[in-house]
């Protein structure tokens, strides 16, 4: 068994994250996760292995306590500390984000009110690239997590947890000999298939280089290169721009019969503004604020959305 400790910079709340069922699996109970910890696959570079997280719950100076049943290398620990800290937002640093918001109207109020705040992430950028095709025009989420947890049960590698059955994503070289037609059976449309087989074919490939868009790509550039992946669309593009293990984003326009439908719809409906309408110069005065950590910033609007739709849900 292997056990150590990660820090994250702070401020970092990590328990503000089990309100937000899309961070999480379909195995997954965020009830339960502050007392029995959070358990997932971790795709290292030879082998795959669970690891259960334990938040200390301290805002200021945060910390993971990681334990795993099997004795792994120092290489193994650092390989599994680089995946958690995308998956988790450790290595985010949102400090500046919270002083040059201070004269915000809209962040800064849901800045202090989800104070400590980081996205989750899944492992790697294609778990979040299949996640995302897999519930592409499905309202009922729990339905797309099942899907999800099907693929995985079939092509990913099986893990045990107190008895439970807890599989890993598939890489990309398990999935490429997959049979759409058998995914279908799984849930997900013929054409879903097709699109998670192909882009794990294109992988293995070597295009798109999923370690330097992840990484390396600027906004602007991942935004183009991952709308060139059949399945994704502008806004999954701009969402999965949100999952990187970085603070900036670009919300470029996304307009569809004269209606603005991409991301910056909901940002300038935030701020008051018609989505329709409001000019490219308005937009970005509109969230100067926001410079250098858009991705962070409209993750406090999407969880204060959640947040009041539960709300909504309670009351009636």
């Amino acid at each position: 068994m292997s056990s150590w400790k990660i820090a994250s910079t702070p401020p970092h709340d990590w328990f503000l994250c089990l309100d937000i069922d899309s961070y999480f699996d379909y195995e997954h109970q965020p009830e339960t996760i502050a007392d029995v910890g959070f358990t997932r696959p971790i795709p290292l570079k030879e082998r795959d292995i669970l690891v259960t997280l334990f938040f200390n719950g301290e805002t200021e100076r945060p910390e993971f306590h990681v334990e795993c049943s099997e004795e792994l290398s120092g290489s193994e620990i650092q390989q599994a500390n680089v995946i958690l800290s995308r998956i988790l937002g450790t290595d985010l640093d949102l400090r500046p984000l919270y002083e040059q918001a201070s004269d915000d109207s809209v962040l800064m109020p849901l800045l202090s009110e989800y104070y400590g705040l980081k996205r989750m992430a899944r492992a790697t950028l294609f778990e979040d690239i299949m996640n995302r095709i897999i519930q592409m025009r499905l309202s009922h989420k729990p339905t797309a997590r099942k899907m999800a947890w099907k693929i995985r049960e079939a092509y990913g590698t099986h893990h045990y947890h107190q008895g439970k059955l807890i599989p890993s994503w598939p890489r990309p070289m398990q999935l490429a000999a997959a049979d759409p037609v058998q995914i279908r059976k799984m849930g997900p449309t013929l054409r879903k298939g097709e699109y998670l087989t192909g882009l794990a074919q294109d992988i293995l490939g070597g295009n798109p280089d999923m370690d330097w868009l992840d990484h390396e790509a600027d906004p602007q550039a991942f935004y183009e290169e991952i709308s060139k992946i059949k399945g994704i669309g502008p806004t999954s593009a701009q969402d999965l721009m949100l999952m990187r293990p970085r603070t900036d984003a670009v919300f470029p326009p996304s307009i569809h019969k004269g209606e603005e439908k991409g991301l910056r719809k909901w940002i300038l409906m935030s701020y008051g503004l018609n989505p329709d309408t409001t000019g490219e110069g308005t937009f970005l005065e509109t969230i100067q604020s926001w410079k250098g950590y858009e991705a962070a910033s409209i993750e406090f609007l999407y969880v204060d959305w959640v947040m009041d739709q539960r709300k909504r849900k309670s009351r009636t």
